[in-house]
């Protein structure tokens, strides 16, 4: 788990580690030390007897937005941040992996701690995800457009009809169950009331929202909530992020670098507000967090981050844990809405119909799609 982090890193430059283009994004090397850092404040300091951190100023450099654990580099300073050195955190990372090696092999591994433990490699394959997008973002952003790597990990999406699948009204049960790993924004598996619905069988595809742009979609404020109107013009948007007319050509970059538009590619990097006005266009709607789950094994899913129509919300009976883990979701329980599935960048194994992503309306940059519902 802990050698797939620096993997995927594998293909940079060493300045490519320290950019942060925009706050939502932050540096390579910061992930690669706060996913270090959580092992150590965490699991090591508290647990370990005898343990030396491995420099005192980390916990400062590397705490994310944990208020329990004290003062932190803010997150916009993230990208100010030219040391500690690539090679530091390298050094950091090699220095906690052999504490914890030493750790899960002592009497001090209890099965208090493990839930713990799972908790953190969890949580670095959630910063797996993220470290791609990150990547992404940065080199897409670079006017030279450069290439992460030659390598397709997209799954293509085939541009025939839509076929929308029927669901009877009636009491649903959603949330996790059953033995395995999920967060607690998952748990507290409940009835929910249904009406009627359908679901596409498919992602929308590149194809379609083309049409949707050159249907002028983007001047026309009928089809957008009044919020998303506003980013509209605020941000003179045209097209999902990366896109480009280019000599009358629209080009798409990708990991593999700047590319011809695939039309047959389930579209991707688009807001909540997108998403919602190319439904609305289109005479439907976007499903709730509770349709989805309830059809989601009728469908494939998992190339992109579903935008449902659900605000991120508690389960009932959901309790924050005590401590600073407690403040590992509970906290942004407002102004976000959830997305469902996974993506092209979900590291294997960390996908389930009842995990719960989530994001502010207006933010694109993750592998974001669109599943129609009525």
């Amino acid at each position: 788990m802990r050698q797939h982090s620096t993997k995927i890193c594998e293909p940079l430059e060493i300045e490519d580690y320290v950019v942060q283009p925009i706050v939502d994004v932050s540096p390579p090397k910061w992930h690669l030390g706060h996913t270090t850092w959580f092992f150590e404040t965490f699991i090591l300091e508290p647990n370990f007897p005898g343990y030396q951190v491995f420099d005192a100023q980390y916990n400062f450099v590397f705490n994310s937005y944990y208020e329990t654990i004290g003062a932190r580099v803010i997150r916009t300073d993230r990208g100010n941040l030219s040391r500690p050195s690539v090679s530091d955190i390298y050094q950091y990372r090699k220095y906690v992996d052999e504490q914890m090696d030493a750790f899960l092999q002592s009497e001090y591994l209890t099965e208090e701690i493990k839930p713990l433990l799972e908790l953190g490699l969890n949580h670095e394959q959630q910063h797996q995800e993220l470290l791609l997008t990150d990547i992404k973002y940065i080199l897409g952003h670079n006017p030279l457009f450069p290439a992460y790597k030659n390598k397709d990990i997209s799954k293509k999406e085939h541009s025939d009809n839509i076929e929308m699948i029927h669901f009877d009204e009636g009491v649903y049960e959603i949330g996790f169950q059953g033995e395995g790993f999920s967060f607690d924004n998952e748990l507290g598996r409940h009835k929910v009331y249904l009406n009627n619905f359908e679901i596409a069988d498919r992602l929308v595809s590149n194809r379609e929202y083309l049409e949707f742009m050159e249907a002028g979609c983007y001047k026309d404020f009928r089809h957008w909530h009044a919020e998303g109107w506003d980013w509209v013009k605020q941000n003179e948007a045209k097209s999902p992020l990366y896109w480009h007319l280019i000599d009358g050509q629209w080009m798409n970059y990708t990991l593999n670098g700047l590319q011809e538009l695939d039309l047959n590619d389930a579209v991707c990097h688009i807001n909540f507000y997108e998403a919602s006005a190319f439904a609305s266009w289109k005479g439907m709607r976007l499903p709730t967090e509770a349709e989805w789950e309830v059809a989601s094994n009728h469908f494939e899913w998992g190339s992109r981050w579903e935008w449902t129509n659900s605000a991120y919300l508690p389960y009932p009976g959901f309790k924050k844990e005590a401590g600073a883990v407690g403040e590992y979701n509970g906290k942004f329980m407002v102004n976000q809405m959830v997305l469902r599935g996974a993506s092209d960048a979900t590291p294997s194994g960390h996908s389930r119909n009842t995990y719960r992503n989530f994001f502010q309306t207006g933010l694109k940059w993750q592998f974001t799609g669109i599943r129609l519902a009525q």
